[in-house]
């Protein structure tokens, strides 16, 4: 879908009239991202409230595949109707026809809507990789590590990574990568160093972000085979 397509949906969800009594009543500010890609899309939003207020906000979000308005809106699930995060089940791959999320704040003193539109491929951005840890022997370093759990069909969908790492008192990252495989072994580490390392993720095929980095890699006591 082109920019402008996603620029003038956003004008028009921005401008578009609401019912009486919005104006005591901002519009939540949504995001959606795929971290569980193809099973679902995980869309959020933090409600901006209405002044003056105790009464609780309820949320009514609803999506559609197309920008039509006659298309068919269906629930985006949410566990509560308090809550302020809602996921849209079985995706549809490789589709250019893009939804659009449409989340509606109700409050006694008005309601407030605020449409998103997304092409799941691009707003694809795994959790970062897990159990990353570190085997030495002599001057090799071995890093290995495993995909997000989120990530629910790793042998269908591949993940590629980024490793970056930095000797304790060096000052700047060096980064390896990408690469497809869930380990990577430096041959030229110095030994006894003691070293930081992070691993990102990305989908193989360049979709959507990398992941944020993973936790720090932790030592090993059993070394590597010599």
């Amino acid at each position: 879908m082109s920019q402008r397509l996603l620029l003038s949906l956003t004008l028009w969800a921005s401008c578009s009239p609401s019912n009486a009594g919005t104006a005591a009543l901002s519009q939540p500010r949504v995001r959606c991202r795929a971290s569980r890609y193809p099973v679902a899309v995980d869309c959020s939003w933090t409600p901006l409230g209405a002044p003056n207020s105790t009464m609780a906000t309820s949320f009514v979000a609803t999506y559609r595949l197309g920008v039509a308005a006659q298309q068919q809106s269906q629930s985006c699930l949410q566990p509560n109707p308090q809550a302020t995060r809602c996921t849209i089940p079985h995706v549809h791959l490789f589709s250019m026809v893009p939804y659009v999320l449409n989340v509606t704040a109700v409050h006694p003193s008005g309601a407030s809507s605020s449409l998103l539109a997304f092409v799941a491929e691009q707003i694809i951005k795994p959790d970062p990789p897990e159990g990353v840890r570190l085997r030495t022997a002599g001057q090799r370093l071995q890093m290995l590590w495993h995909p997000p759990a989120s990530w629910p069909f790793p042998d269908i969908f591949s993940l590629k990574y980024r490793i970056r790492y930095r000797r304790h008192g060096a000052s700047h990252f060096r980064q390896v990568g990408p690469i497809e495989a869930t380990t990577f072994t430096l041959r030229a580490a110095q030994p006894r160093a003691k070293y930081f390392v992070q691993v990102s993720a990305q989908d193989l095929m360049d979709y959507g972000k990398p992941s944020d980095w993973s936790l720090p890699g932790q030592a090993e006591r059993t070394p590597l085979n010599p």
